[in-house]
């Protein structure tokens, strides 16, 4: 057994009063919790120290049972979870409260939400850590609606409470609500409620998720405001931010200020930023960079993700082949399903259907739905229709009510003409009540999000918009700008005025037609869009950038494209 440290228990210790109960089980006790904060616990050994402590007549106390249900982490766990639950109710020691949350806690990360909603209930007046702990317990467990209501049932709250709630906000996708609550605390700062570096990173996945780069640089201002210190943790959390709204350059200037001892993942969101923006080079140059031997950093599994997602937005097949085979043999990593996906992904974009597909049958694991779908991708932006039936069929197995799927299918046959086809994938999804996920694109204007769909008329200016776009595709044709009326996806035979219209009030050209109306000249454009980019869209926003004189950034679901001067970052590879 490893010797314990001194270094485990705090000076302040209750353990350590004169009036503990017992020496021996403060003894036991420190053993246990030196094996549950080991590097790698093994649960088995950390219960056989419980175990032996019983064989040796030494009743637990109040410390015991905090420390080791803390190695009861995963599902597979809950069984001796539960027998060491009934140890507790039988020493008598259900009345504490730190044991309450530790039960409620463990419950928690083993799955079992109504075993830890149980204890919560049977607790006669609950304690404010054991709020926070059920509050936690659903959050984890998706159950935002319940979180909120225990929220705001609380009788009293803490920082724990408000970040873990806005945590929870974020991992359920509802952005918006987080930064609502975020705003909320701030009122109660006069309280004594204040954020600290769990709340701020939150927050800035929240900015970042949304593409709100004001709300971001705001919060960045805010950290610096409060005297928070940037460690690679919060540091890591503003470069995420920054990348995912759009703004590399601030992404690699943080990055920088974080000096020589970031960490792996500090390095690996970095490197994913760059993928994401089609840097590809750039990615390159700083995994080579990270992996220097004065660096002293060992790439992990999310490292070679990044570092293979700049390898297909760049189109490097070869190169890409080369780091996917280093990652086992010079580096000892076995490649996740993920990594599978971007092989297949990248050879599907460079229109190696036949190695995509070898990819895919070579698998050591059972294909899964990111699979079939980068299959499915790049046999539709080549066209192979065979391929992408066969794509489709094994993504529908998995995921039947995956509209993504049909789209794509769809997509394919409406721009061979072949109508009937598209009607049938239609007829099918309506059948069975599978509906198209609809184009949104968010745009931030003077601090305030606005969302348009496909087709909007809800916003209040959609007036003046309208007419802003007007204008904008009159000046296009001056130029020579024509829809590319492939790009309907709709049965609309000889119409081509029709199909102009349809394409004309798509969510990305609605977002910056707004930008537009609403901002000065020369001012950037960032919008989110949460489908792929259609190429239409793609030709018209690059003459957009030229002729009006503006830098526009759009993140669509696959990476970032850069329009400035008529160009575009992504070469038109995506």
């Amino acid at each position: 057994m490893p010797p314990v440290s001194a270094k485990l228990v705090s000076l302040t210790h209750p353990s350590l009063h004169l009036s503990h109960p017992s020496l021996e089980s403060f003894i036991w006790n420190t053993i246990i919790r030196a094996h549950v904060q080991a590097t790698t616990p093994p649960v088995n050994t950390t219960l056989s120290v419980f175990l032996r402590m019983r064989f040796h007549g030494v009743s637990p106390d109040f410390h015991t049972f905090p420390f080791l249900l803390q190695s009861f982490n995963s599902p597979s766990h809950l069984r001796s979870g539960q027998r060491v639950h009934a140890q507790v109710l039988s020493f008598g020691l259900n009345i504490d409260p730190f044991v309450h949350t530790s039960l409620i806690s463990m419950y928690s990360v083993c799955g079992n939400l109504g075993f830890a909603q149980q204890v919560f209930n049977e607790i006669t007046r609950p304690d404010l850590a054991s709020w926070n702990a059920t509050v936690n317990a659903n959050v984890k467990m998706g159950k935002i609606g319940v979180a909120r209501k225990l929220f705001d049932e609380m009788p009293e709250r803490n920082v724990i409470s408000w970040s873990c709630m806005m945590d929870g906000y974020v991992r359920c996708g509802e952005y918006k609500e987080a930064l609502g609550l975020f705003r909320e605390m701030q009122r109660l700062e006069s309280g004594g409620i204040k954020p600290n570096e769990f709340t701020m990173s939150a927050v800035l996945s929240a900015c970042g998720r949304l593409g709100a780069l004001e709300h971001g640089k705001w919060a960045h201002a805010y950290v610096d405001k409060c005297g928070m210190r940037i460690d690679v943790v919060l540091g890591t959390s503003l470069i995420d931010m920054y990348v995912k709204c759009g703004s590399i350059e601030r992404a690699k200037w943080v990055f920088t200020k974080l000096g020589p001892n970031k960490d792996v993942m500090a390095w690996s969101a970095m490197i994913s930023g760059l993928a994401m923006h089609g840097c590809s080079k750039e990615c390159l140059d700083l995994f080579s960079e990270m992996t220097d031997h004065e660096m002293k950093v060992k790439p992990n599994a999310v490292t070679f993700l990044g570092v293979l997602c700049g390898c297909v937005h760049g189109g490097l097949v070869s190169v890409g082949e080369s780091y996917f085979n280093r990652m086992s043999s010079e580096f000892g990593i076995t490649p996740l399903i993920q990594h599978y996906g971007c092989l297949v992904d990248l050879y599907g974009r460079a229109g190696l259907i036949d190695k995509a597909w070898e990819t895919v049958k070579s698998m050591p694991m059972e294909p899964d739905v990111l699979i079939w779908g980068a299959l499915l991708n790049g046999s539709r932006m080549h066209g192979d229709i065979e391929m992408c039936e066969v794509a489709l069929k094994k993504l529908i197995a998995l995921e039947p009510m995956n509209s993504g799927a049909y789209v794509l299918l769809s997509n394919v046959c409406a721009k061979a003409g072949r109508w009937k086809d598209v009607r049938q994938i239609r007829d099918q999804m309506a059948l069975k009540g599978i509906k198209k996920v609809p184009g949104c694109s968010v745009v931030e204007i003077g601090g305030v999000i606005h969302e348009f769909f496909v087709g909007d008329e809800s916003h209040p200016d959609t007036r003046k918009i309208r007419l802003m776009l007007e204008e904008i595709i009159r000046r296009l044709k001056t130029e020579g700008y024509v829809g590319d009326t492939k790009e309907v996806l709709l049965d609309l035979e000889d119409d081509e005025e029709g199909k102009e219209l349809a394409l004309s009030i798509h969510s990305e050209k609605l977002a910056v037609a707004f930008a537009i109306l609403k901002t000065s000249a020369g001012t950037p454009i960032r919008v989110v869009k949460n489908l792929r980019i259609c190429g239409d869209c793609h030709n018209a926003i690059k003459m957009i950038s030229r002729i009006f004189g503006r830098e526009i950034v759009v993140r669509d679901c696959n990476r970032f494209h850069h329009f400035a001067g008529g160009i575009c970052s992504c070469r038109d590879f995506w």
